[in-house]
């Protein structure tokens, strides 16, 4: 008779094919379209850097962005935040300090829509 093993299951993240946006990501993009037809940013472009972190681990941001200011912000847009891709935007910021990195989260229409921005590295004021 052989040892019952307990079964591990991991849920699986579905990846998108490189360069499709998401619905998430694509309400983002129209939002910082609409941020430069405004005026307040300058130029945005959708996941335009891969990131080296580590030996074999890289990080793709969502979106690149250039303020009215000329500062230049890595914007990654999440529907949820798994531990993973919270611990990588940390290290980015600390890595790449040069950076401003901005998680953004989509507010639910009941509580007012619009975003939910979290900052990490180049300063971590609320806009």
């Amino acid at each position: 008779m052989s040892p019952r093993r307990s079964k591990v299951t991991a849920k699986a993240y579905r990846r998108k094919p490189p360069g499709t946006m998401n619905s998430l990501e694509a309400a983002y993009a129209a939002h910082l379209e609409k941020l430069r037809k405004e005026g307040e940013i300058i130029w945005w472009a959708y996941e335009p850097i891969k990131l080296r972190l580590a030996n074999k681990t890289t990080y793709n941001p969502d979106f690149l962005v250039i303020r009215s200011n000329g500062d230049v912000e890595v914007h990654e847009t999440k529907g949820r935040w798994h531990d993973d891709a919270r611990v990588k935007i940390k290290v980015a910021a600390e890595y790449f300090w040069f950076f401003r990195f901005v998680a953004i989260q989509q507010q639910p229409k009941k509580l007012g829509g619009g975003w939910k921005y979290e900052y990490f590295g180049g300063g971590n004021e609320e806009e």
